[in-house]
């Protein structure tokens, strides 16, 4: 089996590289790929020709515009790139009748509520960067092709920057840290999110009783706010003997910390439906976050 993996230097596009291997040969593919292929979701010929060349069995969209405040003042670049890229990559795989795996967020909805959202709740993104991701979703659901749309939020790995490494730094330098309380969701390390995605694909090309197409949401179990992934991130460095020069962590409204883009409040997902189709189960979020510590401060 041959998989064309698109967006492979991106903290998702990492672990995706080592989750699919083992499912056959994976042409991974960056924004500034060589050898005449094209991995920029921007470049609508490049892609089609790129797609033609590999002929793969299946296409795997890890790459996306993901700049959320930059999106504001850039809508037509993260169109291009988040509505017209995922388009193209359907409409091929359409008309080849592969599977395409594609990844979404929970910016689609409006985050209003306490309820987790449910894949069959009617999306009202608040952002640009919201308002494109859903617009793909949409676009590739139209095409018809086999596809699945795995909906996350949250997502961090060990590997580059995250909130994680942001906490701590700040911790070692500062007394007081304020996080951000009245937002809530899941932590999900993008090694969770890639071999799920291994697993899904799995089952879907090998399975003749396969569950349907369509979307699904995938987050880590449970939930917190930034403010209780910050005193989680903190106790456990306190474990491992961290010097930390933090002694409080207060926490604001979401009202005092101002940015261009407004952030979904309620980042609940409700994974009910993944968990059943696939028969996979979900560890706490607590577990992956407490690892990504361990590989920071080991690091």
């Amino acid at each position: 089996m041959k998989i064309l993996l698109l967006g492979k230097s991106g903290q998702l596009g990492w672990e995706l590289q080592r989750a699919l291997a083992p499912l056959g040969d994976v042409m991974a593919l960056g924004l500034h790929s060589s050898g005449g292929l094209v991995g920029d979701l921007g470049d609508e010929a490049g892609l089609r020709a790129t797609i033609a060349a590999v002929a793969p069995d299946i296409i795997v969209n890890a790459a996306a515009y993901t700049a959320v405040d930059r999106a504001e003042s850039e809508p037509e670049l993260a169109y291009r790139i988040n509505a017209g890229g995922p388009a193209v990559l359907a409409a091929e795989a359409a008309a080849r009748g592969i599977w395409l795996l594609h990844y979404s967020t929970d910016y689609v909805y409006d985050g209003s509520g306490s309820r987790p959202w449910r894949e069959d709740d009617a999306p009202r993104p608040l952002s640009v960067y919201g308002k494109t991701k859903l617009v793909g979703d949409e676009a590739i659901l139209a095409c018809g092709c086999p596809c699945l749309i795995l909906r996350t939020s949250w997502v961090y790995a060990a590997r580059g920057s995250n909130f994680a490494r942001t906490v701590l730094n700040l911790a070692a330098e500062r007394e007081t840290l304020s996080m951000v309380a009245d937002q809530i969701g899941a932590p999900t390390g993008a090694d969770l999110i890639a071999d799920v995605s291994a697993h899904l694909l799995r089952s879907v090309t090998r399975d003749g009783n396969a569950p349907p197409c369509g979307v699904y949401h995938l987050v880590a179990a449970g939930e917190t706010s930034w403010y209780d992934y910050a005193r989680l991130v903190i106790d456990e460095a306190r474990k491992h003997s961290l010097s930390i020069k933090a002694k409080n962590v207060v926490p604001i409204l979401s009202e005092a910390w101002k940015t261009p883009a407004v952030r979904p409040l309620n980042s609940r997902l409700d994974t009910t439906r993944l968990r059943t189709c696939f028969d996979i189960r979900l560890p706490d979020w607590r577990e992956g976050v407490e690892r990504l510590v361990h590989e920071i401060l080991q690091s």
